[in-house]
């Protein structure tokens, strides 16, 4: 990848400030090759019957700089994920399995480089898909609740500055209660700061019915329930932890070809990001920003996919605290609320996954006591996302009427609203989302 691409830095600059996490299947197989490690030679990662069918590989020490370089430039903030199999060894009587302790010692070696030149992490993740059965690779949870720990030591020991102590973060893959709860009763208190958990509730990329199943509001809906347990595996067993997505792309091996790329993967990230919120989740990290079929940005150009500005203007828009919204309309409507980001007010969320049904909203306080009296905005603002041309797997999003692509220098458009008389319904075309910012609107939570 050109990680001085202007497409690529522009874009990530645009969200001031982007998280991204740098990690993934071959990370547990990866070894450092920085500071004293870099003298040593650092081979490529090349095919073979390994894991995901890889040899064990190198990050050198010019590609991490690289990548701190950009991401320092940019404003990112880094989540890198570990390699979690350092140290040990397949079992001999499950090949799955992985025993023995993790070894430090390569991390040590890469976090004492990083300080030394100035680079910034955000947060460490211990190893990827490696909790309850495991994808090609597993470590038993009492194991990996000691691993963190360790971690944990490691980090706070050259990191005493705690304004600048990076975050920790695990398991960093697909929840299994029993697997999770037992890993935040063995870490203990004040270890794991983001519990971290995948989710792939598309199901296969090649799957036929992928395009249904993202526009259907009950297929949707099934989800819920998993990120209800997270939240009570924290609630139960390790409430100083924060619940993170740490990695979703909706649909598995690499997504959907023709589909996770375009304006329909819209109506399952959208409504993800707002679901996800109602159940106290801090962190949702797309697979990918750029990569497979589901890459926020292309793969070949850089250039801005439509879930990427969905993306955009969810971080610009929705603040930090949730609110309760209800609808006495159709299931094929969604609706998520939030504090409006950085100004009063709040911010509406309407996603419409109905190909013919109009919707006309308008909007209350379900806790003024006198509903007569609910002040109408003097003016709203609205923003209507919807496909180019009515196509929902075009790979161009339309925002109020004009289609969203580079400027001539490059970088991302201005994404301005239209201002509507808040006397007014709100009116959500078929297929559409629209972000909607009232400035006026009192909720007791944003004052």
């Amino acid at each position: 990848m050109d990680l001085k691409n202007k497409v690529l830095s522009n874009a990530i600059k645009a969200f001031n400030s982007l998280r991204i996490r740098v990690g993934g299947s071959l990370e547990d197989q990866v070894v450092y090759g920085v500071g004293n490690a870099a003298q040593e030679d650092c081979p490529e990662f090349t095919k073979t019957s390994g894991l995901f069918g890889f040899s064990n590989g190198c990050l050198p020490q010019k590609r991490w700089d690289e990548l701190n370089h950009l991401f320092n430039e940019t404003g990112a903030k880094m989540t890198f994920g570990l390699n979690a199999l350092y140290g040990r060894k397949q079992s001999q009587e499950d090949k799955v399995l992985w025993v023995g302790k993790w070894n430090p010692q390569n991390a040590r070696e890469l976090m004492e480089y990083t300080i030394s030149k100035g680079y910034m992490i955000d947060s460490y993740e211990l190893g990827n898909e490696l909790c309850g059965s495991g994808i090609s690779a597993r470590v038993e949870s009492e194991q990996y609740g000691k691993d963190m720990i360790e971690l944990k030591n490691l980090v706070k020991e050259l990191y005493p500055d705690t304004s600048r102590r990076p975050k920790v973060l695990g398991p960093g893959g697909f929840y299994d209660e029993k697997w999770f709860n037992t890993f935040l009763q063995v870490s203990g208190p004040d270890v794991v700061d983001g519990l971290t958990h995948h989710i792939y509730n598309l199901g296969a990329g090649v799957d036929r019915n992928l395009i249904n199943n993202i526009q259907d509001p009950y297929y949707l809906n099934q989800i819920a329930q998993t990120y209800a347990d997270v939240s009570r595996s924290i609630k139960d067993f390790g409430p100083w932890a924060g619940a993170w997505v740490g990695e979703s792309g909706g649909a598995y091996n690499s997504g959907g070809k023709n589909v996770s790329h375009t304006f329909v993967d819209g109506f399952w990230y959208l409504d993800q990001l707002g679901m996800t919120s109602t159940f106290n989740h801090k962190v949702f990290c797309r697979q990918t920003l750029v990569g497979g079929n589901y890459g926020l940005l292309s793969k070949e150009t850089f250039i801005p996919n439509p879930d990427y500005y969905g993306a955009l203007l969810w971080h610009r828009l929705m603040g930090k605290k949730v609110l309760s919204t209800k609808h006495e309309g159709s299931p094929y409507l969604r609706a998520y609320s939030h504090c409006s980001r950085n100004h009063p007010g709040v911010t509406l969320l309407l996603i419409n996954m109905s190909n013919s049904t109009y919707f006309d909203v308008s909007v209350e306080n379900d806790f003024n006591l006198y509903p007569e009296q609910v002040a109408r905005s003097i003016q709203r603002e609205e923003y209507h996302l919807t496909p180019k041309d009515g196509d929902i797997l075009s790979d161009v999003v339309v925002l109020n009427g004009t289609p969203l692509k580079l400027t001539d220098s490059l970088g991302i458009p201005n994404l301005e609203p239209v201002l509507v008389d808040g006397s007014s319904s709100i009116r959500v075309v078929p297929d559409s989302f629209v972000f909607v910012v009232l400035k006026d609107f009192k909720a007791a939570t944003c004052a």
